[in-house]
């Protein structure tokens, strides 16, 4: 395929993470493709990983995508929750993930090359998930130290998580559990209890 320059860094940039958070969105990550990606928009492979420096820059860009899209969701839930916040943010969360399973799970299933650690730019793109998260376990404890509720949001993320996995991959049809949703909000309110 020839060069092409019709696009600015930024709009060639936008333009990839588009057709790349469509085409994860539709086939999921172990069947991904830049190349693919890079075809669809009209150019070389090489002009892709220029703009983002690599496979590993690419998912980068569009799993923030993801955690953006996904944080805006959060706080919709959270906007029209009522006095049930909790109860807003983890139906919030199966909300998203069922909603966007595949790009929804590349977030996690990414893995930087030699484990590198991610850049800044993306970590405040987790961080500010993490917060809204962190900011409602706050609230729900206002007795405790900072610390102790960013550990528990945390730990929280993590049992909702599971109970949201198990649910798309169908693994809790298996085990008998017909309501993740409630059974994961359930544990979060035990542990909200017992550490209040």
């Amino acid at each position: 395929m020839g060069r092409r320059s019709d696009h600015t860094r930024a709009e060639l940039q936008a333009l990839c993470v588009d057709e790349g958070w469509r085409q994860l969105a539709e086939v999921g990550l172990a069947r991904f493709s830049a190349r693919d990606v890079a075809k669809r928009v009209g150019y070389s492979i090489g002009t892709l990983y220029n703009v983002f420096g690599s496979y590993d820059g690419l998912m980068l860009a569009i799993n923030a995508r993801t955690l953006r899209l996904w944080s805006a969701h959060l706080r919709q839930a959270l906007a029209a929750a009522g006095d049930d916040r909790i109860g807003a943010l983890v139906r919030g969360y199966f909300d998203f993930a069922t909603g966007n399973p595949r790009t929804w799970i590349a977030v996690y299933e990414h893995h930087m090359a030699d484990d590198a650690p991610a850049p800044d730019w993306y970590a405040q793109d987790v961080g500010d998930l993490m917060g809204i998260v962190a900011g409602e376990i706050a609230a729900a404890l206002p007795h405790a130290r900072p610390d102790t509720a960013a550990a528990l949001a945390r730990s929280l993320v993590a049992t909702v998580h599971g109970h949201c996995a198990f649910a798309i991959y169908r693994t809790f049809d298996m085990l008998g559990e017909t309501a993740p949703e409630q059974a994961a909000l359930a544990r979060v309110r035990e542990a909200l209890a017992a550490a209040a």
